[in-house]
């Protein structure tokens, strides 16, 4: 399997070139999912004994497997939070591929190490963080949050041996990603959602006054939001780390989809307080233009992770004393570098080029707006934050959402997905893809 041969060299040039041809897809192939019975018949058994050979395996994936996955950097796939790539961060996720870099001590991947701390020390300086702050690039916002809130917690036990055998409690808002949540669950934690869209001071201030003696024994974190998944809203980020160093709780910011937002002039104000945070985790898969899988987690005082998450092991004593382990800031050890990709296009591109690719999202997403709200047939929900925009249909009913949405995707036009809004069926835009126009906007809507 390892040998270099004449077929490896014929299917190494295969792969690059359907590589380099869909990196030119202007725009690519929407597609959708397939059924499983349909996939069975199309591509048959794949993992075989003798196996299929590299270019019908290929061959497999182009024709069957591929169209049966929705690209989502098509302009026109604005459902979830899409990703949108740059083609420098794209071709480079290839080079990081091949290169076999470990990225989880200094003595493995040093120079891939360096590279990423300097995309981390950007987003640290968009935030306003020290210079001494720094992390690491995990899978995504859900392990950002997990490490983060376990990082959290480890330093409330170790700071009051009493604490150690008690049951902890984070206390979060009703509008942030489910993530927090499961962070919790895992943890073993409690979890107090409160206030309402937006996430306020008083609002924590309140349900920690509310809280048993106990209980107030027990919390040991606040996690906010920068930029809610469903509507896009910033919590009051200032008033909530007044409370946070008042009640000397750890402040943890997830701006998993809306921490992009800081590289834009426009609405870099609205992240007030971010600066007073003690961690923060944006995902560059999102709205920063990275490939997956590719989440920023950043400690404003990084030997907090590394006491929390450093493993312990004679085979590891070597690496202790490198000089900064990705390993130790997050619940992982083995890890790509993820990085990378981001760090290339930042190198090739400039930071400049990322302030006006994000305005750029900002500016359609406010023309969008204004589109709906002229539109016969729509009504805005509530007003548009960030990238996102929230409508109805009046008169709809949950299964003409649905009905819509499919026909979109199956006439190739678009992904537009129901959400809820306060238990009612609605609509939502997430604009973060630089090649979505107000064109492809109109499009969807005059299906409307």
């Amino acid at each position: 399997m390892h040998e270099i041969n004449k077929d490896m060299e014929v299917l190494t040039q295969a792969i690059v070139r359907y590589a380099v041809d869909r990196v030119r897809m202007d725009p690519p192939t929407l597609d959708m999912a397939r059924p499983e019975s349909e996939l069975q018949a199309m591509a048959g058994q794949t993992v075989t004994e003798e196996g299929l050979g590299g270019l019908e395996a290929l061959r497999v994936f182009t024709d069957v497997l591929a169209p049966a996955c929705l690209s989502v950097d098509h302009p026109r796939l604005l459902a979830f939070v899409p990703a949108a790539p740059t083609e420098a961060a794209t071709l480079f996720d290839l080079v990081v591929g091949a290169s076999s870099i470990f990225g989880g001590t200094w003595l493995e991947g040093s120079g891939a190490v360096y590279a990423e701390n300097q995309a981390l020390r950007w987003i640290s300086d968009l935030a306003g963080f020290p210079a001494e702050a720094g992390g690491v690039f995990v899978s995504g916002g859900t392990a950002g949050n997990l490490s983060a809130l376990t990082a959290a917690r480890h330093e409330w036990r170790r700071k009051d041996a009493s604490k150690r055998a008690m049951r902890g409690l984070i206390v979060s808002s009703k509008g942030a990603h489910a993530s927090i949540a499961q962070a919790a669950h895992v943890m073993d934690a409690d979890l107090v959602e409160t206030g309402g869209h937006q996430l306020t001071g008083k609002d924590v201030a309140e349900t920690i006054n509310s809280l048993s003696t106990e209980d107030r024994g027990r919390l040991f974190a606040v996690a906010c939001t920068a930029g809610t998944t469903n509507l896009g809203i910033i919590d009051d980020m200032t008033s909530i780390a007044d409370v946070c160093e008042a009640e000397s709780l750890w402040m943890h910011v997830d701006g998993a989809y809306g921490g992009a937002g800081l590289a834009a002039p426009s609405v870099r104000a609205q992240y007030d307080g971010i600066e007073r945070a003690d961690t923060f985790i944006v995902d560059p898969h999102k709205w920063l233009f990275a490939p997956f899988d590719c989440c920023a987690l950043i400690y404003r005082d990084p030997a907090t992770a590394r006491r929390a998450h450093r493993q312990k092991g004679d085979y590891l004593e070597v690496l202790y004393d490198g000089e900064w382990n990705p390993s130790d800031y997050a619940h992982h050890l083995s890890r790509r570098a993820r990085g990378l990709p981001l760090w290339f296009s930042l190198a090739t591109h400039g930071t400049s080029a990322y302030t006006d690719a994000v305005e750029r999202s900002l500016e359609v997403t406010k023309a969008a707006a204004t589109l709906i709200d002229e539109h016969p047939n729509l009504e805005m929900v509530v007003p548009s934050q960030l990238s996102i925009c929230v409508f109805r249909r009046p008169g709809w009913m949950p299964e003409d959402y649905s009905a819509w949405s499919d026909k979109l995707l199956q006439d190739g036009l678009g992904f537009v997905t129901p959400t809820k809004h306060e238990g009612e069926t609605v609509l939502r835009f997430c604009i973060v893809n630089p090649r979505t126009g107000i064109d492809d906007i109109r499009m969807i809507l005059d299906t409307l």
